[in-house]
């Protein structure tokens, strides 16, 4: 991997990762486009940090929610986020190798997309919600948390699974997209801490990890990431996400089906 594709595939995260698209998807896709060995153990640690770019304008722009919850960590909300997030953290801890596996195949791809492009159709179908996050239930948060694990599966988007599940579960539109990017902060932080371990115990080469690409994926991960996440609160308000499915997400699919 050059640096240039670090840039790419760091930018490419940003605009993906809020965005209903899978940011995980189009990183396999570009990773085959720009020939780079899905194999190769730098590569799962290089998404990690791309993740941990995202997470930077994401601490930003919700600095206020967070403060609040920090100063009072003993409340509701920050009960519903470690519920919600307790899903993914058992996935991963039974299904880790099928996880990493999934990341350097191209073989369900296209039905991973075609899934989120279902999945955003419906969503913009759920209208009139007014539940606010204080008023999610302990069930309502486990079943969003169960939507955020499954879409570890590449081409399956997260933000969009997620947001679907909030707004199935009665949350209004904009709680529902603040609640799904709440919940990527502690997945964020726990996927980090996952990969620490997998390289003490030496299931990661730390040798083959390249430190230059890692701080130039994270930068354009950062600065690309900001301006998605106002672009997806601004949109999901209009109940637009449909837009994605028909116009981009299926075309894709089909694209991906044909090409790999």
């Amino acid at each position: 991997m050059t640096v240039w594709d670090a840039l790419i595939l760091g930018a490419i995260q940003g605009l993906a990762e809020f965005l209903p698209v899978s940011s995980s998807g189009h990183l396999l896709v570009f990773h085959r486009i720009l020939g780079i060995d899905l194999a190769h153990l730098d590569n799962l640690t290089f998404l990690v940090v791309l993740n941990l770019g995202t997470l930077l304008p994401l601490l930003y722009i919700f600095r206020q929610d967070l403060l609040a919850l920090l100063r009072n960590p003993v409340q509701r909300t920050v009960g519903l986020l470690l519920l919600a997030t307790a899903p993914l953290i058992i996935a991963t801890l039974l299904f880790a190798d099928l996880i990493e596996g999934l990341f350097r195949s191209t073989e369900f791809l296209a039905f991973g997309f075609l899934l989120t492009g279902i999945i955003l159709i419906l969503s913009d179908q759920i209208k009139g919600n007014t539940k606010t996050i204080n008023e999610l239930r302990p069930i309502d948060a486990l079943l969003i948390g169960i939507a955020q694990s499954v879409a570890v599966f590449p081409g399956l988007s997260r933000s969009g699974s997620t947001i679907a599940a909030a707004l199935g579960r009665g949350l209004n539109r904009e709680e529902a997209a603040k609640f799904s990017f709440l919940m990527s902060i502690p997945a964020a932080f726990g996927a980090l801490a996952f990969r620490a371990i997998r390289m003490i115990t030496g299931h990661v080469a730390v040798a083959d990890i390249n430190i230059l690409n890692l701080v130039v994926g994270f930068a354009a991960a950062a600065v690309t990431g900001y301006l998605s996440i106002n672009f997806m609160m601004a949109l999901i308000k209009r109940a637009q996400l449909k837009y994605f499915a028909l116009f981009y997400v299926f075309g894709l699919a089909i694209l991906i089906f044909i090409l790999f």
